[in-house]
Parts: structure tokens; sequence; C-alpha cells
């Protein structure tokens, strides 16, 4: 049977300024360092053999929005490989914008859960494809919570994973796993999953809410949040399910290489991309 490649899919983080564009990385969403200028470091993950970038402008200020919409040229300019870009994609309009600039695709997350209309009408307008749902999420063991509608078990304790927003910042009640099979049924084409307890920790991904998540939908799933190792990547694909999975730091600060990791992967029966 025909199996799909699994994807190695770099991040990066890029905050705005007065100096430009830069790539940061962080801990659970904060306490953010940087780590290089995002057009150089996407040439060199298109040259080391990602299957894809994914570019978060984690400020998505209204002064930055166009020194996005340039970086994001500057970046399809050198790379041949699919890029989704996201942050503060609030429209129709900003869709448009991004993808006329060279994105293949779009991540949206706080506006899709605002405005769930954003997906179906993106979808009809762009095509599936295009649209790329990132839902951040944490645990919450309040089992009574009204909307705790999956249970999972979490190393013996039970819990329920919780969508965040605005970079994890505000809570919304809404049930990870619940709200994943909506934004397929709303024509999302792909889900980008972030477990805010993994988030630049590097002890793997959340292997419960990936898996769950994979299992209920039909549409890809990216791993996100906590890859440290090449054994990381083995796990978030075999025990996660997942059909991509996304770092960040370990590849910023080459502490892991891509080619590295796929060779691991091939080696222990991984369908991967090898140059």
């Amino acid at each position: 049977m025909f199996m799909l490649a699994k994807r190695i899919i770099p991040c990066l983080d890029v905050t705005l300024d007065e100096k430009g564009a830069t790539v940061v990385k962080g801990v659970h969403f904060v306490n953010l360092r940087e780590a290089g200028n995002p057009v150089e470091l996407a040439k060199r993950y298109n040259e080391e053999g990602a299957d894809e970038l994914v570019f978060l402008d984690i400020t998505a200020s209204a002064y930055g929005r166009e020194t996005m919409v340039d970086v994001v040229e500057k970046t399809a300019e050198e790379v041949f490989i699919p890029l989704t870009v996201g942050g503060g994609i609030k429209s129709l309009e900003d869709i448009n914008k991004m993808l006329s600039a060279g994105a293949d695709k779009v991540a949206i997350n706080t506006s899709a859960v605002k405005n769930p209309r954003l997906i179906s009408d993106g979808a009809k307008i762009f095509g599936s494809q295009c649209i790329v749902i990132a839902i951040d999420c944490r645990r919450n063991f309040d089992l009574n919570a009204e909307n705790a509608e999956y249970i999972i078990d979490v190393n013996g304790k039970k819990c329920w994973y919780e969508v965040v927003i605005y970079g994890g910042r505000k809570p919304v009640g809404i049930d990870a796993v619940a709200w994943a099979k909506r934004v397929e049924e709303l024509g999302a084409g792909e889900i980008l999953l972030t477990s805010m307890e993994r988030d630049g920790t590097k002890e793997g991904f959340d292997i419960p809410i990936t898996r769950k998540i994979a299992e209920e939908v039909s549409i890809p799933v990216i791993a996100s949040g906590g890859a440290g190792t090449k054994e990381h990547f083995y796990e978030g694909f075999v025990e996660g399910k997942a059909d991509a999975c996304l770092a960040a730091s370990i590849f910023h600060y080459r502490e892991v290489e891509i080619e590295e990791i796929k060779k691991y992967l091939a080696e222990r029966g991984i369908p991967v991309r090898i140059a």
C-alpha cells in the first residue's frame, strides 16, 4: 500500500519592529530569544531538505502587516517548498494578500475561533488546501466543565484539552477535539496543533491530544510543540499518528539536522522525502 511521505516542517516565529523582521523562539509562548533573519533561515531550510515551512507573525501588529508581506515575498523568491503563513489573518482580504505575496497556505487561529465562517468562505474561494487551522490548546483537569467533551488519559490523569487564542493568553472554553472536527466540516484542509504544555520544552510532542485528533479527523494533522530529539519525531508519527511534525528551536540552533532526522526515520520504516 502506498503511503504518503511524512513531512518535517521548520517553524519560524517572526516578530516585527522598527529594525525589521526577526525569528524568535520561547518556552510556553514566552521568554523569547532571537534566532536569526527569517529569509536567511528559510533559505537554509530549503537547502537542508525541509518539506515545508511555516511562518508565524507572532506580533501581528497593524504596523507590521506590510512588513510581513515584504518578508513573505522575499522568502517565496528564495524557497521552492510549500510556505504557510499565519498570524493576524482576520479576513478574506488578508488571506488573498498572503497568497498573492507567495504563500501557498495560510494558518488561521484566533480569527477562526471568533469567526468560523472565515474558514468556510476561505475554503470556497481559495480552496481547502490553502486553509490551515492552527489550534493552540492546553490541558484542563476540570472534568465537570461545560464544554469538556473528549476526556483523555494523560499519564494516568484524566483531562480535556481547551482551545486558547491570542498567542495562548486566552482560554475560550472550547474542546480542542470537538473544534478540530468542526473546522474539518467547515472546509479546513489541515490542522496545525500546538500543545502549550510542550511548547519549547524539548520534552517531546503531546502524544495523547495529537493521536486523538488524528484519529477523529481525516485531514492532515501537524504536530507542534516539544520536539527536542529525532526520537520525538518518530513518536509523533507512530504514536501520535501525525502527518507532519513541526519544530523550531532545535533547527534554528542546529541541535538536530533535518537530514539526520529523515535518515533516522527512513531506517525505521517511516516514509520520508530524501533529496
